[in-house]
């Protein structure tokens, strides 16, 4: 009897080693590393790193006020375009929004911008609604 014990007991322990030797392969996770992960000084690859690009500046009053500066700051050899007096631009020009846009309750409802707005609008009321759904 102590026998057949004893065998259980072995034949226990080795499917049990046989069971972790297999599980503990499946709980390893070898996943991918962000670029630039690692200690500080390794010599590991980062990505493409961006420089910025540092336009000269114009301080020169008189240029300012007579030229657009800064028109064309990637062309070479650029010049600056000459600012024309008011009356040379056309009317529609002073007509544009440069603020903040309408308010809806401002919006006529046959423009084309009023059904822009409500239909972001209902996106964005669905979007929160969604948020708070639990599945």
């Amino acid at each position: 009897m102590a026998s057949l014990r004893t065998f259980r007991v072995n034949f226990w322990w080795s499917r049990r080693q046989i069971f972790l030797a297999t599980c503990s392969d499946l709980q390893v996770a070898h996943y991918a590393k962000p670029l630039g992960a690692g200690k500080k000084g390794s010599k590991m690859k980062t990505g493409a790193t961006l420089e910025k690009v540092k336009l000269a500046v114009e301080t020169d009053p008189e240029k300012l006020v007579k030229y657009v500066c800064g028109s064309h700051p990637m062309k070479e050899n650029r010049q600056d375009v000459p600012i024309k007096d008011d009356s040379e631009y056309p009317e529609w020009l002073w007509t544009l929004r440069t603020g903040k846009p309408p308010k809806f309750s401002e919006l006529e409802p046959n423009t084309k911008e009023y059904w822009k707005r409500l239909r972001t609008m209902a996106m964005k009321e669905n979007n929160r609604l969604k948020k708070t759904k639990r599945f």
